[in-house]
């Protein structure tokens, strides 16, 4: 078994509220980056609020640590976290097939969503005090249809798609261990390598897809990520930079 990686801590829980909670009130107390895996949540939750279903089986974690520099950078670990989920994914089935990184935060097994990437952090001014990097994947059993959004890319698991039967704690360790390489790398050599990796298993690059924010909705050619991780795609009005979206395809 990988061993567990030096310097992080690990605080496990049976059940909570939600991962990304726990985090929140340990963060005062913390200095050190800790995992926090609960094996049931009461009140999980996605991105813009979304409630997240997270079956029995399934893992449910939160990366909480003390980043350095200004906002920007650290939402650029959600790279890292989806790379750092793409090799566990491959540690825990032996392959890499049918396995591709979905801008800005999901993971997906043949097409279908395997586990999404939440990033919450806190801090004054240009500063981040804390950073948690919440992680849900599917692996035993994904939610049902009639549990995501109309039009969503629908749920599968690591059992039904790869056939891997894997525990959540063996899961995290694989997770936590790669995390820990991406990690030290993004530190050390900046975003580019992270960026270069995370093109090399980006969904849908090169096609045409469809970015929707609230406000608006950009069709256009996904041509890359650019160094600020903004979606750039080219559209019928020229070459857009996107922030944040929801992505259709």
């Amino acid at each position: 078994m990988t061993d567990w990686p030096q310097g992080y801590g690990l605080h496990v829980l049976q059940e909570v509220d939600s991962t990304l909670n726990e985090a929140a009130r340990m963060a005062p107390t913390t200095t050190v980056p800790v995992w926090i895996m609960a094996h049931h949540q009461t009140a999980a939750r996605g991105r813009r609020g979304r409630a997240w279903a997270n079956p029995k089986g399934n893992l449910a974690a939160t990366l909480l640590m003390r980043p350095q520099g200004n906002p920007e950078l650290a939402a650029r670990r959600s790279f890292v976290a989806a790379l750092a989920l793409f090799d566990a994914c491959v540690a825990v089935t032996g392959r890499a097939t049918g396995l591709s990184l979905k801008w800005p935060n999901d993971v997906l097994l043949n097409g279908g969503k395997l586990a999404g990437i939440l990033l919450e952090s806190t801090g004054q001014g240009r500063g981040v005090s804390h950073l948690s990097i919440g992680i849900g994947v599917n692996l035993s059993e994904s939610p049902g249809t009639d549990q995501v959004e109309p039009g969503a890319v629908r749920p599968v698991s690591l059992l039904s798609e790869a056939g891997a039967n894997v525990t959540p704690e063996d899961f995290l360790t694989e997770l936590a261990v790669a995390y820990a390489g991406y990690e030290s790398q993004f530190v050390t050599y900046g975003f580019e390598p992270i960026r270069t990796a995370w093109l090399a298993r980006a969904a849908k690059l090169g096609e045409v897809i469809t970015a929707r924010t609230a406000a608006s909705e950009t069709v256009g050619t996904f041509e890359t990520v650019d160094a600020g991780g903004n979606l750039v795609l080219n559209t019928a009005k020229g070459r857009v930079s996107i922030p944040a979206a929801d992505v259709f395809f």
